[in-house]
């Protein structure tokens, strides 16, 4: 007993030095062990007061009246757009808190009426008016003010019940979603509006619903291509990465190689294949899988961007069904290919909770996400992801003619330029 005492007595007391030696060098390990976590903290603080300087402004998107045009044109819109991209210099990210003022895509409809929009840091006005003229130059650009300032400031509430969820890929970012190429008859060639579906959808709200769709972008550095995309390809087509093992790596290689030796029989080296009785790579893939590799290289070519996607719909609870809800996930899907990628709800943000403390976990799900919403607010970070300028052209672009949801804002008369004969008069 008395041996037992004192191994405990010995223990506390290695215990209590231990912690009396650190208490010595806590400010030496301390903080590289907590780096990163105290950078992301600075950064999140710094970029906070560096936006809250940033003036904004919410553009509406008066599509013509007659459009009879692809989305192709704004494939050129959104590259001409990535121009906000600047590459900042250490000082300016670290200390000053720059970085580039995002661009949030918005397609909103209350009570059925469907409006387009894009809010834009007012210093970028310019250069939005300006590529999307270029385009579409009948096309009408109104500023006007923030329509998610008539709903609710907190929702839901004794009058209104709210559904919403974040969206990310099925798959890896660089597999595409289905464009507007596939949105094409074979036999006229005459192609069908991707976007036709929602808007209609979105038209048929009720009086007293709303939903509203956002994507929050910003251009992508140039460095993914070569760090992200190709490792995708590369990846499909099973090449793996070679690892450059350093002087840790080699050491741990050895001991597992020895321990191995006891423990079991020695194994001889195969033959080696003979890489030239390897077939082609044209002849080891199947259509469909050339199909993806080509779609694959043909994304990794175009210019990309981050995205945060979400949808929240809520409206008067006597009116209120989630059959909106599941029409926007059958309109959502036709952008889904199982060979290529689609969108899907993200789980921890979809507003649905189950077993304990059921109600209280709902509210506080959909009042964040419509505090997102709200606000234009991209976290959490890791849920954004990739899509190309196609892509974005496919979700977000002035509809076509054969829209002809009647609750559309469009421009009510074609612009002209004045006669060149118009006589002018003289002081």
């Amino acid at each position: 007993m008395n041996v037992l005492l004192l191994s405990l007595a010995d223990l506390f007391h290695s215990i209590g030095r231990a912690f009396s030696l650190f208490g010595e060098v806590w400010f030496l390990v301390l903080p590289p062990a907590f780096y990163w976590v105290f950078l992301d903290i600075w950064l999140d603080h710094m970029q906070g007061r560096y936006i809250g300087g940033t003036k904004y402004i919410l553009l509406e998107l008066i599509p013509p009246r007659e459009v009879e045009k692809s989305p192709k044109l704004m494939e050129t819109v959104f590259s001409g757009l990535a121009g906000i991209q600047k590459n900042y210099n250490t000082y300016e990210v670290y200390v000053e808190g720059m970085f580039v003022p995002p661009l949030s895509l918005e397609i909103a409809s209350d009570n059925g009426a469907v409006h387009f929009y894009i809010r834009t840091a007012a210093v970028f006005r310019n250069l939005v008016e300006a590529n999307f003229f270029a385009q579409y130059p009948d096309m009408e650009i109104v500023e006007v003010p923030d329509y998610v300032k008539n709903a609710p400031a907190t929702i839901p509430n004794d009058k209104y019940e709210l559904w919403g969820s974040d969206f990310v890929l099925a798959k890896d970012d660089l597999y595409p979603i289905k464009t507007y190429k596939f949105f094409e008859e074979d036999v006229t060639g005459k192609m069908i509006d991707p976007l036709a579906g929602m808007i209609e959808m979105m038209g048929k709200l009720p009086p007293g619903q709303t939903m509203w769709l956002q994507m929050i972008i910003a251009p992508s550095k140039d460095n993914w291509h070569k760090e992200k995309g190709r490792s995708t390809v590369d990846a499909f087509l099973g090449k793996t990465k070679k690892v450059e093992a350093g002087l840790f790596a080699d050491i741990m290689d050895i001991l597992r190689n020895l321990l191995k030796a006891f423990l079991s029989e020695p194994e001889f080296s195969k033959a080696k294949k003979d890489d030239k009785q390897e077939q082609p790579l044209e002849f080891r893939l199947s259509p469909g899988e050339k199909e993806v590799l080509k779609a694959l290289e043909s994304n990794l070519g175009k210019q990309m961007f981050t995205v945060k996607m979400r949808m929240v719909y809520f409206g008067l609870r006597e009116g209120f069904t989630k059959t909106f809800v599941s029409m926007f996930m059958g309109v959502i899907k036709q952008f889904s290919d199982n060979n290529l990628n689609g969108f899907k709800p993200e789980g921890f943000s979809k507003t649905q909770a189950d077993f304990l403390f059921v109600t209280e976990r709902l509210r506080f799900m959909q009042r964040r996400i419509y505090s997102r919403y709200v606000t234009r607010d991209r976290t959490p970070f890791s849920k954004q992801f990739h899509l190309s300028v196609e892509e974005l052209a496919t979700v977000f672009h002035p509809p076509d003619l054969a829209v002809m949801a009647p609750a559309l804002t469009r421009v009510s008369a074609k612009r002209g330029t004045a006669p060149s004969n118009l006589p002018v008069l003289e002081d």
